[in-house]
């Protein structure tokens, strides 16, 4: 698998919900589409209720791999959400279904070819640069799709609360009149960087408890 990022978390970029608001939370239930739907018929049969599956169609724009009976099934089978590295189809039914669905966007055209499916189809999926598998949770919200693996999420779950109330703390201190630069002590960073042009921004902001970048 690709390395991951600080804290053992990564994001998928450019994977949007289909409904604004949606968030979703639970267990990677991996599915690579290789043009039949009954990929995701089988993930259903060993998913468990808070799953998640995670559709790989290798990221292609030209046609959809998920539409309202997938969605319907899934949400039938108790699973949280659908993630979907490729595109969806029959949007406003999906919105009625109200299972959180994410996708890189959608188009009305079904699969378009039906190519041999791989043995380990349901062992992993790829989204992005990121393989994801059983051992692996995502989540979801208004920014995005995040994976992080079940070992290592109360880490990740304690760093984003600390980065979160760090930020809050600093937004409201901004409506106050104190302005982030000062909060963060930019002169003494520019300071130190003429001292030490190797030093990073990100680095001054880890010594002062500055959040903004991580």
């Amino acid at each position: 698998m690709h390395s991951r990022a600080r804290a053992g978390a990564v994001r998928a970029g450019a994977v949007a919900a289909v409904e604004a608001g949606a968030q979703v939370a639970g267990r990677v239930i991996p599915a690579r589409h290789a043009g039949s739907v009954d990929v995701f018929l089988e993930a259903f049969e060993t998913a468990g209720p808070g799953d998640v599956l995670v559709v790989d169609n290798g990221g292609r724009v030209d046609e959809s791999c998920v539409g309202d009976l997938v969605v319907l099934e899934a949400s039938a089978a108790g699973l949280e959400g659908v993630v979907i590295w490729g595109l969806h189809r029959d949007t406003s039914d999906l919105r009625a279904v109200g299972l959180p669905v994410f996708s890189l966007g959608t188009v009305p055209t079904g699969p378009l070819r039906l190519h041999e499916r791989p043995l380990d189809a349901l062992e992993s999926a790829t989204v992005g640069d990121w393989t994801v598998g059983r051992e692996d949770l995502v989540l979801g919200d208004d920014d995005g799709v995040l994976f992080v693996p079940a070992a290592r999420a109360s880490v990740v779950l304690d760093l984003a609360e600390a980065i979160r109330d760090t930020e809050r703390a600093q937004a409201e201190r901004i409506r106050e009149g104190v302005s982030l630069r000062d909060q963060v002590r930019f002169d003494a960073y520019l300071a130190a960087r003429g001292q030490t042009p190797t030093l990073s921004f990100r680095d001054h902001l880890r010594a002062v408890n500055g959040a903004i970048e991580e």
